[in-house]
């Protein structure tokens, strides 16, 4: 089985004696990542066990003291590797885990490697008690390039690897590799979805992720209302790349503002949305409240709105091209960086990473064409030092390769 590009800095994890905590939405390919780590520990002969949380007597035996999880270990002086599926079934997993390292804080004695879905997150149970403990791994769906290692594409993959080695790079494989990605904005990188040949399987797999999968974060979560909470999903995802007005939202659906507040907290804990706030530097015409949503998965998008309309010809290319471009640069810079602009007369840039070693904005546009400078002078002068430039789709070049990828 072909490995994400997360496994090999897992690996080298395994070295450390904090615990590796890899967290991430359902289905995201996290339980085969332990998996592929077992089975590296093994071929190193080091002692594995392993333990899949959904089983309640194992989550009742470690529910009684976390002590308990050495009664599943093999009886050997060497250390023990202990992976842990699921870990948020436990009662308290902030407490266990914190036990076990504080009790075996040498690392010579066990190493634990754990993965949780969103509610790992949730009502506190992993709190600050952690801080220093462990470190956590985000295991998105899969960016373009894992998108083509994944679909057996192998030679396109290797084109693109070609491409960013080498500077001013030529190739013959733009047309296959813009079909590629048009699919991947199409139908997201969820990997079962990826490894899905056929179309229709494609979109009754994100269906089936929408409904079962997602309903688990909702009960998890303690939602009672689905039918809102679907709802506002649904609006989120009409609305990606736009102003998130948490008012408007609530009299659309007629709740509190402050359950729309949770529902979003839920769907940003459960790595489906993301909230990016806006960039100031407190100018009295910068818009400095409302943030801005988000998909973390085109796929999960297109779902929500029931349009899996081929790229070329659908009416929201401009939204759909935005959202990944978003997803790019969170993988590319990290989501913690990322930041918009906008003023209270409507000039706006997409993109603004204010912390970066140069500073960087990008502003995300489908044709090369409508990339015109002088619509951006407001922010420009304003902000000198930041270094603007365009994300653009089209033409379809090795430049936007390396920038994809």
């Amino acid at each position: 089985m072909k490995q994400r590009l997360l496994y090999q800095k897992l690996v080298e994890h395994l070295e450390v004696k904090k615990h590796t905590i890899i967290v991430g939405a359902r289905q995201t390919g996290k339980t085969t990542l332990l998996k592929q780590l077992r089975t590296y520990c093994d071929k190193q002969g080091w002692p594995t066990v392993f333990l899949d949380l959904e089983h309640k007597d194992i989550r009742d035996e470690l529910d009684k003291n976390p002590e308990n999880v050495f009664l599943y270990c093999p009886s050997v002086e060497q250390r023990i590797y202990i992976f842990l599926d699921e870990i948020q079934k436990l009662k308290d997993p902030s407490n266990f885990l914190k036990q076990l390292y504080d009790d075996y804080s040498d690392g010579t004695k066990i190493k634990i490697v754990v993965t949780g879905s969103s509610a790992f997150y949730i009502d506190d149970k992993f709190n600050d008690s952690l801080a220093g403990r462990k470190r956590v791994f985000r295991l998105f769906t899969c960016s373009f390039f894992e998108h083509l290692l994944l679909s057996g594409k192998d030679d396109l993959a290797k084109e693109v690897e070609r491409i960013k080695a080498v500077d001013n790079a030529k190739s013959t494989m733009l047309q296959q590799l813009q079909r590629e990605f048009y699919e991947y904005m199409r139908f997201g990188g969820y990997p079962e979805v990826v490894t899905e040949k056929n179309e229709n399987e494609k979109i009754a797999l994100l269906k089936d992720l929408r409904d079962s999968f997602v309903k688990k974060d909702i009960d998890e979560a303690g939602i009672k209302d689905e039918e809102t909470f679907y709802a506002l999903f649904q609006l989120l995802a009409i609305q990606a790349g736009n102003l998130t007005n948490t008012s408007e939202l609530s009299k659309t659906l007629r709740v509190k503002d402050e359950t729309i507040g949770k529902y979003i907290d839920v769907m940003e804990k459960c790595f489906h949305v993301v909230r990016v706030k806006p960039f100031h530097r407190n100018l009295s015409k910068e818009l400095v409240k409302m943030p801005m949503t988000y998909f973390l998965d085109s796929g999960m998008r297109n779902v929500l709105v029931n349009n899996f309309q081929p790229f070329i010809t659908n009416p929201s290319q401009g939204q759909i091209w935005e959202n990944q471009a978003f997803r790019i640069l969170a993988d590319k810079y990290g989501i913690e960086e990322l930041r918009f602009w906008r003023t209270t007369d409507k000039k706006e840039v997409d993109f603004v990473l204010p912390m970066l070693t140069p500073p960087l904005a990008y502003e995300i546009k489908t044709s090369e064409n409508a990339a015109k400078l002088s619509k951006y002078k407001t922010f420009t002068e304003t902000y000198p030092e930041i270094s603007f430039g365009f994300l653009t789709l089209n033409p379809f070049s090795e430049e936007l390769i390396k920038n994809i990828s």
